[in-house]
């Protein structure tokens, strides 16, 4: 317990006479938990700089084994989780490519179980924090269990996985006062950051409307690493894994985000489970994207670099099956929770890269099983079991569930008739690509790794002009909750190399003159051999200047299956337009919600009930896709009398959202900002998503606009006073 002498001390920070329990680390050396002094904590030990990293990397695992073992028993990152069950089904056979059972057959099917989750927030946090998002799918395939562990962002903040402590201490809440929970818009992530060029792709990915998904079932996953497919003659190619939803790919606006974290934390977990318990299944497609062994260095980025993506339109994605979730768990903690993920759960045909990412992933994940699931014996779990029956000679251990017979328990054997063998490959036995190594134990990585900025600069241009104004106000956001000026202007420099122009607009919303380029520190990772104070970042130039598949606004645009419409009503209404309105919408695969001042009833001109499914007590625009305000001159009457229901309709339309007016609800349109809205002169269904009828197909104008998603141009109309 520190004394009130020793307190004093540490507020006037006289490291000196502090108690040997305080740590100050002013001044010294990093070290191991030995006392051993450390000279590269940038690169894990490797057999040359792209080679595979070593087992004897001693700091790298005593650091990542530390991590893993830091939080008891919540997951440390993708606390906060969802999930459910289906199947993979194979479009046509893969066995030019691959090997894997799985992918031999046309319409083969395996069962699969998906886990979403956000990473830096814990169990407790909301699911609209602006973050990436897991993406993993566990395959009960006839080989034994193959875990693809992705996320919803093809790259990563970091090139080695010796860094991955590093990030998550930075991203996670402040360990002094233990906030802000499930955020990034603090000091220490941003100082991280601003230390790490190498994270300036990711960073205009998470800055990105990628960060806050319309849903789970809208966003894409990707594997992130370059693996490999083995076929059976031993051939090799480099594989790239991209889920394509079928609902598009769409997100919410941040001042909606924010504001449906209040409202309704679980958003993301309840629009999930409705969605299957409704019989909406989500579906995606899986794609490879697939590259020859002969053409690993034929890219101006390095392959094994998890910092860089290959750009579609140098690779085209092959869409080579479809993954359907139709069932929900029967218990959250049983199965979504006790679920154990892990990159180097493969089957023959599936195998590695030496991406230095990817490679401390495969000793982290055991690692952190053990601590979170508390024993060995966690494959037994039974959302972790194959659906192969395991044979081996593992025994004992905590929480043992299988009953092993017999008093053999090694191999080689004769007492057990040898058993059980080895399987060769005829068999089906796993074996390794054989990849020639021939270099020098190093910590280091490739020159190819330096290049920081390209991809970044790819990114920013590929997107659309409000998917860019979107993503300058992110970084505005959280830039000006970072307290340390230096922090803000480190970052403003390593704008620059990305943009120009984004890196002008953040600085002017911080109040800071733009640097003339990036302020990088004595210690960041440099090629072997290289003085870090001469070293410059690199920037390539790629072959393309915008890739038009990383852009939201190109996704697929055909559907309104399952998007949620609020038709705001009361006593009075229009019921025979009503229903005419509702019909259309749930034909065409939406799902409607009665809004109405009181829960209840509410009576139409024609003298029929309605039940009434929210009152606007807890009713919101922000959980809805789009809105209709039905008619009836007394419905209208009430509904302007209602202050939520004028807030509700201004509130959908700042956050751009489709909405259609009865031709007698004008009347409540004028008590809104959209009174100007309904000029006949000038009046365009397709202009920005605002309908009504008297032209055109009134309901079908409707459903057009609710697959358009948003209508981002009314933000350049200003803010909406909602």
């Amino acid at each position: 317990m520190a004394t009130k002498k020793n307190k004093q001390i540490l507020s006037d920070k006289k490291a000196d006479d502090l108690s040997p329990d305080i740590e100050n680390a002013e001044g010294q050396f990093l070290t191991t938990n030995q006392g051993l002094r450390i000279s590269d904590n940038q690169n894990s030990l490797k057999s040359g700089e792209r080679g595979a990293t070593l087992l004897e990397d001693f700091i790298l695992r005593e650091k990542i084994t530390h991590f893993d073992h830091e939080r008891i028993p919540e997951r440390i990152v993708h606390a906060r989780g969802s999930a459910a069950h289906g199947y993979f089904e194979t479009y046509e056979s893969q066995a030019h490519l691959t090997k894997a059972g799985f992918l031999q057959k046309r319409g083969q099917r395996t069962p699969v179980f998906v886990r979403f989750s956000t990473v830096a927030g814990s169990r407790g946090s909301t699911d609209l924090a602006r973050d990436v998002r897991g993406f993993s799918v566990k395959f009960y395939t006839d080989e034994g269990n193959y875990d693809l562990v992705g996320n919803n962002m093809p790259v990563f903040f970091i090139q080695d996985a010796i860094k991955f402590p590093d990030l998550i201490h930075a991203v996670k809440p402040e360990p002094h006062n233990e906030m802000p929970q499930a955020a990034s818009a603090h000091d220490t992530f941003w100082d991280f950051i601003s230390l790490m060029p190498e994270s300036m792709h990711m960073i205009m990915w998470a800055m990105s409307d990628r960060a806050i998904p319309r849903s789970l079932r809208m966003m894409e996953g990707f594997g992130v690493h370059t693996f490999r497919f083995i076929n059976a003659e031993g051939r090799s190619s480099f594989i790239k894994f991209h889920w394509k939803p079928l609902l598009g790919v769409h997100s919410v606006a941040w001042d909606e985000a924010t504001r449906i974290s209040g409202k309704d934390p679980d958003f993301h977990r309840r629009d999930l489970w409705e969605a299957i318990e409704s019989g909406a299944f989500p579906e995606w497609e899986l794609g490879i994207q697939v590259v020859a062994e002969k053409d690993e260095h034929k890219f101006p980025f390095d392959l094994l670099d998890p910092t860089k993506l290959i750009p579609e339109e140098m690779v085209p994605v092959q869409r080579i099956g479809k993954m359907t979730l139709n069932r929900n768990p029967d218990n959250f903690f049983a199965e979504t929770e006790q679920v154990a993920y892990h990159p180097g759960h493969l089957v023959p045909g599936i195998d590695f890269t030496n991406d230095p990412l990817l490679q401390g992933r495969l000793f982290s994940y055991t690692d952190t099983q053990l601590s979170r699931l508390g024993s060995a014996n966690f494959h037994e779990i039974p959302i972790n079991r194959s659906v192969n029956t395991v044979h081996n000679n593992q025994r004992d251990g905590h929480m043992r569930q299988q009953i092993n017979s017999g008093k053999v328990a090694y191999e080689p054997n004769t007492l057990g008739g040898g058993c059980p063998f080895q399987a060769g490959r005829a068999a089906g036995g796993f074996s390794s690509f054989t990849e020639r190594i021939d270099a020098k134990k190093i910590r280091g990585r490739s020159r190819s790794f330096f290049d920081h900025f390209s991809q970044a600069t790819l990114f920013f241009n590929s997107q659309g002009e409000a998917e860019k104004a979107h993503l300058t106000d992110a970084l505005r956001f959280e830039l000006s909750k970072v307290q340390v000026p230096a922090i803000r202007e480190r970052m403003v420099g390593l704008l620059t190399q990305v943009d120009k122009k984004l890196a002008a607009d953040v600085a002017d919303a911080l109040g800071l003159k733009v640097p003339a380029g990036p302020m990088l520190p004595m210690n960041h990772s440099v090629p072997a051999n290289e003085n870090p104070k001469n070293f410059q970042p690199v920037k390539l130039t790629l072959p393309i200047e915008a890739s038009p598949a990383l852009s939201m606004e190109n996704t697929r645009k055909d559907s309104i299956q399952t998007r949620q419409v609020a038709i705001l009503t009361a006593n009075g209404v229009n019921d025979a337009a009503l229903a005419k309105m509702k019909d259309a919408l749930l034909k065409a695969g939406a799902q409607c919600k009665l809004i109405a001042p009181k829960l209840g009833f509410i009576q139409g001109i024609s003298g029929a009930s309605l039940p009434v499914d929210q009152s606007f007590l807890i009713a919101t625009s922000v959980v809805f896709d789009a809105v209709y305000v039905a008619g009836g001159e007394g419905c209208i009457q009430q509904l302007i009398a209602e202050p939520d229901a004028l807030h509700f309709v201004e509130e959908a339309y700042k956050h751009c959202k489709p909405l259609a007016f009865e031709a007698d609800a004008r009347e409540l349109a004028e008590y809104t900002y959209l009174h100007h809205k309904f000029d006949e002169e000038t009046y365009d269904p397709t202009a920005d998503g605002v309908i009504m009828p008297g032209k055109g197909n009134f309901p079908n104008d409707f459903i057009n606009a609710i697959k358009q998603h948003r209508f981002w141009q009314r933000e350049k109309a200003g803010k909406i006073p909602a």
